[in-house]
């Protein structure tokens, strides 16, 4: 039976987001695509503390797609190195599974 996850992905701003997702939605290696307009962050890059204003996308899929999902987010992605986080998903509505494994990208 085919996992599912939900994948955390920052982005530069909304638009990236967005563009991201649908990019995620329209390959088929996610089934729907969430967008958080605007989270504060803080990192170290470079050496130097970072305080940004990013965005969020959370991309539901199954774990067979989940390399080449990370795959077409490092494509398209503006970041050097894009944060891409997997999480799998341990209880899920049984009629929301079906419907998400069912507009994937089929196996092989």
């Amino acid at each position: 039976m085919d996992r599912t996850f939900l994948v955390y992905v920052t982005a530069r701003d909304e638009a990236e987001a967005a563009a991201l997702g649908r990019l995620l939605v329209e390959r088929r290696l996610a089934a729907c695509v969430n967008v958080i307009p605007r989270i504060a962050s803080f990192y170290w890059w470079e050496g130097e503390l970072v305080e940004d204003r990013e965005a969020v996308l959370i991309a539901k899929t199954a774990e067979r797609l989940l390399e080449p999902l990370a795959e077409a987010v490092r494509g398209a992605h503006s970041y050097q190195v894009p944060a891409i986080l997997a999480f799998p998903v341990e209880h899920l509505n049984p009629a929301y599974r079906d419907w998400l494994l069912g507009e994937l990208r089929p196996l092989g």
